[in-house]
Order: structure tokens, then sequence, then C-alpha cells
């Protein structure tokens, strides 16, 4: 039965009698714009439980837990799952945002559930995943970026560098990912912002901590694979920087468009994704 909790606090004091078994998802919340559907996305990956993070006026779908909380808030996304980390070892977690969607390889058919325990088989905490920007094609008829019915996204332009230390030495499997709006149009995305790469599903242990760049203290959980295969990595379509790009005064004055030749539709379907090689199924079968 979903609950609602007043802060962060009673969440997390409730957590390990409530949700000690998973896969969770935690959505947090930013602003209006197609809540209902994220939610209906993630119930039919069949997440255990689907936790919103959200102001407490916020409408929210039968079956969805409400914590009030202030997403706008320095740390917020951390402070929460950091918090949910230490709650819930051994847990399964998956954060997004309001108007993002989880894909995985042949998600259509296989649960969330099953996808993760083969992780588990491969002997991994992590999955690799790539933020896919979705916008609408046409500025003038949906003027916020949104167009779930008609979404596109870029079919090419992606590219990866190797991470490399302090001392300039490469990172053993760990990339930097960029592509998509926040690649062809970086003067309006701050520097730190313009990673398309994000580790948002991985299993709690105790001592792991999500830092303030989306990346994790242990360097394993970062990593796109395993020493000795390919891994499955994962996909997240997301609205997220089509809303602000044309929420920011400066980008929307300069930016008539998104479309592009590369643009293409989105179907909505994992093959597609496989198919551009924005995922990658590994040995799963």
């Amino acid at each position: 039965m979903p609950m609602h909790y007043s802060d962060l606090r009673a969440l997390l004091a409730d957590a390990p009698q409530r949700f000690g078994k998973g896969p969770l998802a935690l959505v947090f919340i930013e602003d209006d714009v197609e809540i209902a559907s994220t939610f209906v996305h993630l119930d039919r990956l069949r997440f255990t439980d689907l936790i919103a993070f959200c102001a407490p006026r916020t409408p929210l779908p039968d079956g969805v837990t409400r914590v009030d909380y202030d997403t706008s808030a320095d740390d917020a996304l951390q402070s929460a799952v950091n918090g949910l980390i230490k709650a819930l070892p051994g847990v399964w977690l998956h954060y997004c945002y309001n108007a993002e969607y989880l894909h995985y390889p042949f998600c259509e058919s296989r649960s969330v559930g099953e996808m993760l325990a083969f992780m588990t088989e491969e002997r991994r905490d992590s999955v690799m995943g790539y933020v896919i920007d979705l916008y609408a094609p046409d500025l003038a008829s949906h003027p916020d970026g949104v167009d779930r019915e008609n979404a596109h996204f870029d079919s090419a332009g992606y590219y990866a560098v190797a991470l490399r230390d302090a001392q300039g030495e490469t990172l053993d499997r760990q990339l930097e990912i960029a592509g998509g709006l926040r690649w062809r149009f970086e003067e309006h995305i701050p520097q730190n912002r313009q990673r398309t790469d994000r580790v948002s599903l991985f299993r709690a242990r105790p001592g792991l901590e999500l830092l303030a760049d989306k990346r994790f203290n242990i360097p394993e959980y970062n990593t796109y694979a395993c020493p000795w295969h390919h891994n499955l990595t994962v996909a997240l379509p997301s609205f997220r920087t089509a809303k602000a790009l044309r929420r920011n005064p400066g980008s929307r004055d300069a930016i008539s468009s998104f479309y592009w030749p590369q643009s293409q539709r989105f179907d909505w379907t994992s093959m597609q994704l496989l198919d551009l090689g924005l995922m990658e199924p590994g040995q799963w079968f």
C-alpha cells in the first residue's frame, strides 16, 4: 500500500521495513510535465515500488508512494539517494526525473527484476546507462519542447572519451559520453552537465555514495562492463534537456528548432535503441 511521508527523514526511518526487496524506482519531480506517463512506464517494467519525491500538492497516480521533498534544493538528489543506499543495503535502486523513461534490452517482454537477476549472476552491482535526449520536432506547436506522441531524438552524433585520473592515467573501463541536444547546443549547457552517461540503476551496499557529478565513490560502479566480457547497458530517453533549453530565456530565444538531418522519430521500443547502438545487450538473451 503506498504511503505518504512528510519528509526524507520519515521515509528513511521506515524504508528497511517497507522496501526490503526491490527493485525500487525513485522519481524526482521537477515540474508538472509527463508525471503520469513516467510512472506508467516504470510500472510496466514491474518495479516493486514507485517513490515520488515532490512538492506536497503535486498530483500523482494511484499506487505511488509520496515523499514531500524540495527537489530544487542543493544536493537534493544526492541526499535522497545516499540516504536510501544506507537504509537499504543489497537492494537495487533506479533514480530518474519526471519525463524520463528507462529502457533496457527487450524490456517489452522482460521485467526489470529478470534483467537485474541476470546482472547479479554476471557479478555486476551497477548498470551503465546513457541519457538519450528526446524533443519535440515542432517548437511552434510544442513550445515547452515536449511532444510524447511525436518524440524525436538524435540518431547520430554521439562520442566517447576515456576518463583519466588526476595524474592523467586512463581509468579502467570508464568513459564520458556526449551527444544529443547537450552536444549540439553546448553553448547553452554548463560544461559539468554535458555528459550523457549516467549510472542510475545500481545495487546499494555499505560505503557506497553518489557523488555530485552523478558518479559513485566506488570506481567499479562507474564502469560500462566487467573485465572479462561486454555487459548489458541501458538507455534513458529523457525530455529533461529539451525542457531546460526551452525554459531558459537565453536558449529559448536563440534556438528556433531542435530538428536536424539526424533526427529520428522515437518508436518507444528497445530494438530501435539497440539497432542504433545506443545500448548493449551483452550476454542477455
